[in-house]
C-alpha cells in the first residue's frame, strides 16, 4: 500500500493540490461569474471531503484528501505554491502541474492506488464542469458542461491517462 512516506515533501505538496488544480482548469477553460466559480470550487471541496470521509478511492486517496481537508480547516491555501500566470498560458502551465502529478504517482505508487489517484482528479474536474450551468441568459438556454470545459475535460483525461506498460 502506498503512503506519505513513499513521496518527498514537495511531492506530497503537488499531489495534496491537484484535486483543486483540477478543478481549477476546469474555471479557466471556461471563465463565468463569481458565482460559477464559487460553485465549481465548492463543488472540487466536496469532492475532497468525501474521499477524506471514506470515499471509494482507496486509502492513497483517503490519506491525500484527510490531509487535504485538515490544512483547509486550518485556512491553508489548498493551491499552496502554484500560481499559474494569467493569460493563454495558465491552461498549458495546470497541464504541466497534473502531468507532473501522473508522473508522480505512476514511478512512486503502486499501480492501484495510482489508477485511483488518476479516477479521483477526473471526477474532481467532472463535479467542478457539472456544478455550475455556462452560458444563456438568465439561465435560460444554458448548458451543464460548456464545449470549454468539454474540452478541458478531454485533455485532462489524456494528461492524466495511465502511461503504457
Amino acid at each position: 500500500m502506498t503512503s506519505k512516506a513513499d513521496f518527498t515533501e514537495q511531492e506530497w505538496t503537488q499531489l495534496k493540490r491537484a484535486p483543486f488544480v483540477a478543478g481549477m482548469a476546469i474555471s479557466l477553460a471556461d471563465p463565468g461569474g463569481p458565482i460559477e466559480a464559487l460553485h465549481e470550487t465548492s463543488a472540487t471541496l466536496k469532492t475532497v471531503l468525501a474521499a477524506a470521509e471514506g470515499g471509494n478511492h482507496g486509502e492513497l486517496v483517503g490519506e491525500i484528501a484527510r490531509e487535504t481537508s485538515g490544512d483547509a480547516r486550518h485556512r491553508k491555501n489548498p493551491l499552496g505554491g502554484f500560481k499559474p500566470t494569467r493569460g493563454a498560458t495558465a491552461g498549458v502551465e495546470i497541464l504541466d502541474e497534473l502531468r507532473d502529478v501522473n508522473r508522480i504517482v505512476t514511478e512512486k505508487a503502486s499501480p492501484e492506488d495510482a489508477a485511483s489517484v488518476r479516477a479521483w482528479l477526473l471526477e474532481t474536474a467532472q463535479a467542478a464542469a457539472d456544478a455550475a450551468k455556462e452560458g444563456g441568459f438568465m439561465g435560460f438556454h444554458a448548458e451543464r458542461v460548456s464545449e470549454g470545459e468539454q474540452r478541458m475535460l478531454d485533455s485532462l483525461a489524456e494528461t492524466l491517462a495511465a502511461p503504457p506498460a
